[in-house]
């Protein structure tokens, strides 16, 4: 999953392989081999890829499908496990709501 996820990234930042491997100061190969899946980046590299991309480890180990922020703080919340797909879309609707009353003050 890492490797998909890696090419991924890397592609939809406009990056070679080569810049990649420059960034993380690892071999063009080396970074090959990460996106076939014939090796697995030490932590070290892991850690240097989800800041370089900004994404969550969650994110690049395949745990999620989302990839949230790497510097995620307070502006991310955690809801229930068992929230239903209505109450999710109830909190977007509602974090909707409060970011068009910031913009919209006098309304």
């Amino acid at each position: 999953m890492i490797g998909e996820r890696l090419q991924e990234l890397r592609k939809d930042h406009g990056m070679s392989q080569m810049e990649l491997a420059q960034k993380l100061h690892v071999s063009f190969h080396t970074i090959s081999s990460y996106e076939r899946d014939r090796s697995i980046p030490n932590d070290e590299i892991k850690l240097k890829i989800a800041r370089l991309f900004d994404v969550s480890l969650d994110f690049l180990l395949g745990l999620i499908d989302t990839p949230v922020s790497y510097k995620r703080g307070s502006g991310c919340i955690h809801l229930p496990k068992d929230f239903t797909r209505q109450e999710l879309e109830s909190v977007q609707e509602y974090v909707a709501f409060l970011k068009y009353k910031r913009e919209h003050p006098d309304e």
